[in-house]
């Protein structure tokens, strides 16, 4: 079904505006700026937690409230940073810059009022981005077989693995025990069992729901109990304090149109999202601006940029989940099992066969955000008060909910196991610093590719050919070769740089009487 803008519109319309939907997208935002102002839970371990609600749950409704709680936490995460100079997720760090030194300078209420601006700025631009650019991504989806999914899928894992914080080589190396995770169970072409080592509890594999609470949940909670010691909010923050000057609003009109712009292009790249959007937007605005020494003592561009780019990317960061099926990140990862958990495609077909959803969620982000901005801003003095929540107390209660919420999905105590387990092997990679996105992105595309392969092979009876043979399929491959040899060159020059310099170092020593 062929759906233009304003068609598209009027279904999601028709899809959200009910009681129901309501109530599930103020949820979702609710709980979204709640963990956002927490520093240390994030609305990755926050959907983890959530997961397992949606089994009882409308597709709608379940996609809507998980996408609240993550363009949510966008708004709140500034909080904590401004305040405390402590960030509540990766893309509030860049809040701490010029946030924290405005509240120094005893212009915290500003900075709450500005930031929460520009987030809503940010991410309506952004939904405007979403709209637009989904008709031509549905009609492209017409052209996609089993070929151009698999291929696709390994673009997503290659880019994703080779686009994280640590090494490439760590990124693949996540992707691949991913990949292995997702093999555990039975094979539903040949019914035989794979990897479950004679535990009967592993015959359907590993849950998703465990998964992501051990990896990402229970992780989260281990590494933030040191951290948050000691951490408390003494900054009172009234109406009347958040009021700009005017010439702070002229100076924040075109930084917060640039971010939005970075903010949008970056969201919708497979591996990047609202992080390296915000340190984009911050990078760009120090270069634009007539006196770069401002940056890092206060500037209200250096704070308004970065969170409309921010939150513009969250709601540019579904292009390639919903329309691709290649998740940009964990949480957007997160996103795509729970697409999977209710029998939903995603991909460029999901478009025109579940348009109530497509359209229904970019709905809800627009009213989504005008419950942020009513939240945020008369609200914010209770923000700032549950910031003084003893984490003694919130902790054990998170680990509480994990247990439940993962014993909910199958009734089945071996799930908790589970968890326990994967939960001791997300602390250790967050010792080693492994990046865990990538093993999460394997984990849930390791079975569609392998789905979509066979199912490839099979329409071309045994030509593995077929992959380069197919025009998007094989410039997906392509672009696939380009990054991976990218990523290859990179590290192999930092390689040569770190032994010419040790070299260097050791000619100077010889060399010193």
């Amino acid at each position: 079904m062929d759906t233009g803008l304003l068609d598209g519109l009027t279904i999601g319309l028709q899809a959200t505006l009910s009681l129901e939907m309501l109530l599930y997208c103020f949820v979702g935002v609710f709980l979204g700026t709640l963990v956002g102002v927490l520093p240390g839970i994030g609305s990755l371990a926050t959907i983890s937690l959530l997961l397992p609600i949606t089994y009882h749950l409308p597709p709608v409704g379940a996609i809507i409230m998980l996408a609240g709680v993550y363009y949510g936490a966008q708004y709140g995460g500034s909080t904590a940073s401004i305040l405390l100079n402590l960030p509540g997720h990766a893309a509030a760090v860049v809040a701490c810059l010029d946030g924290n030194p405005m509240a120094k300078q005893g212009r915290a209420g500003v900075a709450l009022f500005m930031t929460t601006i520009a987030s809503f700025v940010g991410s309506m631009l952004g939904i405007v981005a979403l709209g637009l650019f989904s008709p031509a991504i549905a009609e492209l989806g017409l052209e996609f077989q089993a070929a151009e999914y698999f291929s696709m899928m390994v673009l997503g894992l290659i880019a994703a693995s080779t686009l994280t914080s640590g090494s490439p080589a760590q990124g693949i190396g996540m992707v691949l025990l991913g990949l292995l995770l997702g093999t555990i169970g039975t094979d539903i072409n040949s019914g035989v069992t794979r990897f479950d080592f004679g535990v009967t509890e592993l015959m359907e594999g590993i849950n998703l729901v465990a998964l992501a609470m051990g990896i990402f949940g229970i992780a989260e909670v281990i590494t933030s109990i040191t951290n948050m010691r000691g951490v408390k909010a003494s900054e009172k923050v009234t109406l009347r304090s958040m009021v700009p000057r005017i010439n702070e609003l002229k100076q924040s009109i075109f930084p917060m149109l640039r971010g939005t712009s970075v903010g949008a292009f970056f969201g919708a790249l497979p591996g990047t999202g609202p992080a390296i959007s915000s340190f984009m937007a911050y990078a760009v605005e120090k270069r634009v601006a007539k006196d770069p020494s401002r940056f890092g003592k206060g500037a209200i561009e250096g704070l308004t940029a970065p969170e409309s780019a921010n939150n513009a990317a969250a709601q540019t960061s579904f292009i390639p989940t919903l329309s691709l099926g290649i998740p940009g990140d964990a949480i957007m990862a997160l996103m795509l099992g729970a697409l999977i958990i209710h029998g939903i495609q995603p991909g460029p077909m999901l478009i025109s066969t579940q348009p109530e959803l497509f359209w229904g969620l970019i709905v809800s982000f627009g009213i989504g955000n005008v419950m942020l901005l009513i939240l945020n801003i008369p609200l914010i003095g209770v923000w700032v008060s549950i910031l003084r929540i003893p984490y003694e107390m919130l902790y054990p209660a998170i680990l509480i909910f994990i247990s439940l919420g993962t014993y909910s999905v199958n009734n089945n105590p071996f799930d908790i196991y589970v968890v326990a387990a994967l939960g001791a092997l997300g602390y250790c990679m967050a010792i080693l610093r492994f990046d865990a996105a990538p093993l999460l992105l394997g984990f849930v595309l390791g079975p569609m590719m392998e789905e979509n392969m066979r199912r490839a092979l099979v329409l071309s009876r045994g030509d593995i050919a077929t992959f380069i043979e197919r025009p998007i399929s094989a410039w997906l491959l392509g672009f696939t070769a380009i990054i991976l040899l990218f990523a290859t060159s990179r590290a192999l020059i930092g390689f040569i740089r770190s032994q010419l310099s040790k070299n260097k170092e050791n000619d100077e020593m010889h060399t010193t009487p």
